[in-house]
């Protein structure tokens, strides 16, 4: 009798304990659950906000004469700026297309929003056609490897094909100073083989806004004096057809 009332007392806690797992683990569940959600929803309405400010920026075309797309990133879009129609690319001659998606970059991995990369966007930018397109970006590529920066550039160059090219590296931000010479040498290196000009701006002095990322209005104007001056003294050339862009990622 004894053992029968132990058989039944060891079965009674054997269902409590399953019935306790099975109830944390619904909880955890729901936790995760949970977060995952709030964070899907955080990239979405961060996604949807960047989309706003690229359309923003490419809805005013400035200048006139000979057609210039600009494909870049926030410091294109002029995010942070009081008005972000005079984001850097104002300074440049002609009349100038921007396309700028804040946190895009060279690599696929830069965004966690949908085919926002340069090679992505390209075909549409230039489905009209251009007399010259200026890259521009490079720090939102500061955590991506080698590997991806080369491969998302050389599809970029590929999309290009035909057209004339110059890219402009990133400045010395201070929040992503210590990666940016990194992405510099490699932007000019890739840049070299593809046979397109490459502006380095990392010896720019800037002003930078509380972020520590983007530039004052001070900042977008010298950077974008700086990259008139080098279209104005440096021929864009069209990209080789098969350019080397695959070094050794690291």
């Amino acid at each position: 009798m004894t053992s029968l009332v132990l058989g039944r007392s060891r079965r009674l806690y054997l269902l409590l304990a399953l019935v306790l797992v099975l109830m944390v683990g619904a909880v955890l569940g729901g936790v995760a659950w949970h977060d995952r959600a709030a964070a899907e929803a955080v990239r979405h309405a961060r996604c949807a906000r960047f989309t706003h400010d690229q359309h923003w920026r490419a809805a005013h075309t400035t200048g006139s004469g000979a057609k210039v797309v600009v494909i870049g990133d926030s410091w294109s879009a002029g995010f942070g700026l009081a008005n972000p129609g005079r984001s850097w690319p104002v300074r440049l001659a002609g009349r100038v297309h921007v396309d700028g998606f804040p946190g895009s970059g060279f690599s696929e991995g830069d965004s966690s929003c949908h085919l926002v990369s340069y090679a992505d966007r390209a075909s549409a930018d230039v489905r009209t056609g251009a007399s010259l397109v200026v890259v521009e970006g490079g720090l939102n590529d500061f955590d991506q490897r080698s590997g991806a920066i080369a491969a998302g550039f050389g599809r970029l160059m590929s999309e290009l094909h035909g057209l004339r090219v110059i890219v402009v590296g990133p400045a010395m931000a201070p929040s992503r100073a210590a990666q940016v010479p990194r992405v510099d040498r490699l932007l000019a290196s890739l840049s070299k083989r593809a046979g397109v000009p490459y502006l380095s701006t990392v010896s720019l002095k800037l002003g930078y806004q509380r972020d520590e990322l983007h530039p004052t209005q001070a900042g977008a104007d010298a950077f974008g004096n700086a990259v008139a001056a080098f279209v104005a003294t440096h021929p864009a050339t069209h990209p080789a057809t098969h350019p080397a862009t695959h070094p050794a990622a690291s």
